[in-house]
């Protein structure tokens, strides 16, 4: 992580290199132990020693990844006493997830089979697909708000 310097919080180091805030977040959600840590949280609110007893892993590692939802804005926690009570920020992240299962399943969780899903693309190739989810997420959202304007008529 590095420090925003205009806006003095963490920003991950994807965004700083220039990488988009959408393949950010999606970097963001691509570790195993922070998906589990959003399921769990989705549920309602954990303490870290809930988590770490729930998902069988240690306090620091449990620790290191609730750093990285926070600080890309994901979750946030309330203090109670000396306990720290963390929870979802944004609901609509279960729509996200909710998203990728359907597009898994329509696809036959093809993803898992994708013999490159592992490989570090190169510049080129890594700048093509983000101009390419990046007119994706934008078509999809003009999908969104024209299906919400036809529920509206």
């Amino acid at each position: 992580m590095t420090i925003d310097p205009d806006g003095g919080r963490c920003v991950s180091a994807d965004i700083a290199a220039g990488i988009s805030p959408a393949a950010a977040l999606f970097h963001s959600l691509a570790d195993e132990t922070r998906l589990r840590i959003v399921q769990r949280l989705a549920r309602g609110e954990a303490r870290v020693v809930d988590l770490t007893t729930q998902l069988g892993l240690a306090q620091s590692t449990v620790s290191k990844h609730l750093a990285c939802l926070r600080d890309c804005g994901l979750i946030d926690y309330r203090a109670e006493g000396r306990q720290s009570f963390y929870s979802l920020t944004r609901p609509e992240l279960m729509d996200l997830l909710a998203s990728a299962e359907q597009l898994l399943a329509a696809t036959g969780h093809a993803v898992v089979l994708c013999p490159v899903h592992d490989t570090q693309p190169t510049a080129a190739a890594q700048g093509g697909l983000q101009a390419e989810l990046d007119d994706d997420l934008k078509r999809l959202g003009e999908q969104k708000g024209q299906a919400a304007g036809e529920a509206v008529s």
